[in-house]
C-alpha cells in the first residue's frame, strides 16, 4: 500500500509514523506492571527456640544468581485497569529471547478464575527500547465484564542459551462491555454494537481509491484530542493541522476521527486512508470508544489487510498460523 499523506479530504496513515511510535511509548510507560514483580518474593523466618548448646558457626550460603545474560520483561497494560475484548497481552522483552518455551510453560492466564488455551506470537518490538515483544489472544475476543489474571512466574529460567529471565509479574485486569464497530465501505457505514446490542450507525468516508483504507481488524489503541498530523516529507500543499476527536487504529497511522473539512461523509470515500466522522459523531465515538475496543473494515476497495505487526493487528491471523507463534514458534520453543 503506497504512502499515505494527510490532506484535507481526508486524513490519513503514513504522515503520522513518528507521531505512532512516540504514542506507543507514552501508553507502555503509563501501563508499566513492573511493580508486581516485587509481590513475587516472599521471606521466611524461624520460629524455634534458640539452642541450648553453642554450635560451630556456619557461613551463610551465597545468593543464587541465575546463570547467563538477564532478560527483563515489561508488561504494557496495568493492574486495575479496563480494556476492549479485543486487547492482546502485550508483553516486552529487553533483549531477543532465543526459546520460549520456558516462557510459554511458565507463564499462565486465567478468566474468571478459569485457565484458559491462548498463544503467545512473537514480533519485532514497535517501541525502540526493547528487543521484542509477544502478544497472547484467545481464539476468540475476550468476554466482556471479565477479570483477567496473568501469573509470569520467570525468574531464573532460560530465555534460551546464555539468557536467563530476571523477573517475574502478575497482571490483574478487567475487560469493559464487548464493544464492536463493523466499518462497511459499500455502504459508507459504521454500526457499532455492545454486548451483542445495537448502539448507533456513523455516517463514514473512507480511503478513496488510490489511498484505500486497510480490510481487517483493528484495535483500538490510543486516543488524542487534537492529534498532529503532518504532510510527508516534500508532499504539495504542506500542512501541519490538529485533528480533534482522533482514535488510533494502527500504529502507521489510520485513524478514526473528525474530518470537518469533508462534505461527503456518507456518501463518497475521499480519505487517505483514515475513517472519517462528522465533528458530532467523532465526539461522541472518541467518549465511547475503549482501549481494546475491535474495529473490522470490509469493502474498502483494496485486497490489502492491516499486518499482525502493525499495531495491534493480532486477529488479522487465523488462529492456525497465530498459534504458531511467529518469531518464537511452539515447535522450536
Amino acid at each position: 500500500m503506497g504512502h499515505h499523506g494527510v490532506l484535507p479530504g481526508g486524513l490519513g496513515r503514513w504522515a503520522v509514523l513518528v507521531l505512532a511510535a512516540g504514542l506507543a511509548l507514552t501508553a507502555c510507560q503509563d501501563g508499566s506492571s513492573d511493580g508486581a514483580a516485587a509481590a513475587t518474593t516472599t521471606h521466611s523466618t524461624s520460629t524455634s527456640a534458640a539452642p541450648t548448646t553453642s554450635a560451630p558457626p556456619t557461613t551463610p550460603a551465597a545468593p543464587t544468581t541465575p546463570a547467563g545474560a538477564p532478560v527483563h520483561v515489561h508488561i504494557f497494560e496495568g493492574d486495575g485497569e479496563t480494556y476492549g475484548v479485543g486487547m492482546p497481552i502485550i508483553v516486552y522483552f529487553s533483549k531477543k529471547i532465543t526459546d520460549a518455551s520456558a516462557f510459554r510453560s511458565a507463564v499462565a492466564v486465567t478468566v474468571n478464575g478459569q485457565k484458559v488455551d491462548g498463544a503467545w506470537y512473537f514480533e519485532p518490538s514497535q517501541l525502540s527500547e526493547y528487543a521484542l515483544e509477544a502478544h497472547f489472544r484467545l481464539p476468540q475476543y475476550w468476554p466482556g465484564h471479565a477479570a483477567v489474571h496473568v501469573d509470569m512466574p520467570l525468574t531464573g529460567l532460560s530465555a534460551g542459551t546464555g539468557l536467563t529471565f530476571d523477573n517475574s509479574l502478575t497482571l490483574d485486569m478487567q475487560t469493559g462491555a464487548a464493544q464492536v464497530a463493523q466499518i462497511d465501505g459499500n455502504t459508507d457505514t459504521m454500526t457499532i454494537t455492545s454486548d451483542g446490542q445495537p448502539v448507533k450507525t456513523l455516517q463514514v468516508s473512507l480511503g478513496k481509491a488510490t489511498t484505500p483504507t486497510y480490510l481487517g481488524t483493528a484495535v483500538v489503541m490510543a486516543k488524542s484530542n487534537p492529534e498532529e498530523m503532518k504532510s510527508d516529507p516534500g508532499e504539495t500543499p504542506a500542512y501541519d493541522i490538529e485533528v480533534p476527536w482522533s482514535v488510533r487504529v494502527t500504529n502507521s497511522g489510520e485513524f478514526i476521527h473528525d474530518a470537518y473539512w469533508n462534505g461527503s461523509i456518507g456518501t463518497q470515500n475521499l480519505s487517505h486512508g483514515c475513517t472519517n466522522l462528522s465533528p458530532a459523531d467523532a465526539e461522541w465515538y472518541y467518549g465511547f470508544a475503549q482501549i481494546g475496543d475491535p474495529v473490522t473494515f470490509t469493502n474498502t476497495g483494496t485486497g490489502q489487510v492491516i499486518p499482525v505487526e502493525d499495531g495491534w493487528g493480532d486477529w488479522n491471523a487465523d488462529w492456525a498460523t497465530y498459534s504458531q507463534g511467529g518469531l518464537l514458534p511452539t515447535s522450536g520453543g
